[in-house]
């Protein structure tokens, strides 16, 4: 197991449930269009592995908010992210309700250790991977692990939620 050296809630988090998980920096470029491709390629791995973690208002309410994780190279499907978590409608989360949920920046918010826990749903492309990377917890910092473990650490579940 991989000690965290960012010391972020994720890598807390992570190293307090005794997961298995492997730390991954990188110079994050702030100009940088699409941050989730960028770790991919600063990586050097595949973007079918490397996972971005969006928030989404559902059913247009205050703070009815689901969280979806799909790789970085493909878009978070709004009508699958809705049926996924029992809500009619989705749309993306401001930025700084977002920030202000997860404890985290935008570019760096990871699915492990936020804030508050919101129900979260992963792509299922993930289920045949042995090991997918995600947010750390800033920019410029990414983490390895089992899509089981993400989803043992978030109570998530698996849909197709990816297009």
């Amino acid at each position: 197991m991989a000690k965290p050296s960012s010391g972020t809630p994720a890598t807390v988090a992570l190293t307090k449930a005794g997961v298995s998980f492997s730390v991954h920096a990188y110079e994050h470029d702030p100009a940088a269009p699409a941050y989730g491709l960028e770790a991919a390629a600063a990586l050097g791995l595949d973007p079918d592995l490397v996972f971005k973690t969006l928030l989404v208002d559902l059913d247009g309410g205050r703070e009815k908010v689901g969280v979806g994780i799909v790789p970085v190279n493909r878009h978070l499907d709004l009508k699958a992210i809705a049926a996924a978590c029992g809500a009619k409608r989705a749309s993306m989360c401001d930025p700084a309700t977002a920030q202000r949920l997860t404890g985290y920046v935008v570019g760096g918010i990871s699915p492990i250790g936020p804030k508050r826990l919101l129900p979260t749903v992963l792509d299922e492309s993930a289920a045949e991977r042995p090991t997918i990377y995600v947010s750390g917890g800033r920019r410029g910092l990414d983490v390895g692990l089992s899509p089981a473990d993400l989803l043992l650490l978030t109570r998530g579940a698996y849909a197709a939620i990816a297009r």
